[in-house]
């Protein structure tokens, strides 16, 4: 275990399974508090579980995101539980509706800006909030490749990366003089259980994207939260950093 983190504690949006799973393992690992944070409750909980028998303190706690009262009610969690907010990530999100512009359901743009963008400006306003009483503080939003160039069929996915990705800069310039840093990550496709419900040449077309060769995985977007987080990346704010195998130097 690494301690580098040791004491402090850190709020994981999103992190029954995949990224959010491995940024919350990741955060144990390096001796932080984490308070787990999912609509599932089962694998959300299993998550905690995991951690506390690792020997990390761990909670579970159940919020939908795209409800402004449940991001409140998480954070404030987070505080009594173990008493600061020092880190967050921001990861919770959906894929949600496939479909071009023109015939993209208004219920569908409804859905996937509430959870994937409005999410993260409840979470932000919450986070900061407590962050700013502290005097410090580190966020990472979870955007994706998509927060910096477009894709047919997926224009409301698209419009929430990019919008999450100017939040985090706009956040950023606002809070750095006072202590406080916030980024965004841009992950590839990464190989998560999701993926590999796809049909085997669909996959493969999405393993072509990527110069590197392979999707990404989990562990590896986690890693760069957590740096992002730590005291190594003192000097980073308002940054977005894709990890995506070379999908965006093409």
């Amino acid at each position: 275990m690494n301690n580098d983190l040791n004491g402090k504690t850190s709020l994981v949006t999103g992190a029954a399974s995949g990224i959010g799973k491995a940024v919350a393992l990741l955060f144990g690992q390096h001796g932080a508090n984490v308070m787990v944070s999912d609509i599932d409750q089962v694998q959300g909980q299993q998550v905690a579980d995991q951690l506390s028998a690792a020997g990390t303190k761990a909670r579970f706690f159940r919020a939908d995101v795209s409800d402004p009262v449940q991001c409140q009610q998480l954070v404030q969690e987070t505080v009594d539980a173990f008493g600061s907010l020092d880190m967050a990530c921001n990861n919770a999100g959906i894929g949600g509706e496939l479909n071009m512009t023109a015939d993209y359901s208004l219920d569908g743009w409804q859905q996937i800006i509430n959870v994937n963008l409005n999410s993260v400006f409840f979470c932000l306003k919450y986070e900061l909030a407590v962050m700013l009483k502290q005097g410090s503080g580190t966020i990472v939003n979870m955007a994706s490749i998509l927060g910096q160039v477009g894709t047919a069929g997926s224009p409301g996915y698209v419009t929430a990366k990019h919008g999450m990705v100017g939040l985090t800069q706009t956040a950023a310039i606002e809070y750095a003089p006072k202590n406080i840093r916030i980024n965004a990550v841009g992950p590839g496709y990464i190989d998560t259980p999701l993926l590999s419900q796809l049909p085997p040449d669909v996959k493969q077309q999405l393993i072509g994207l990527h110069p590197i060769g392979r999707l990404g995985k989990a562990e590896e977007v986690a890693e760069l939260v957590i740096w992002l987080c730590s005291d190594k990346a003192s000097f980073v704010t308002g940054s977005y950093y894709p990890v995506d195998g070379g999908y965006l130097a093409r």
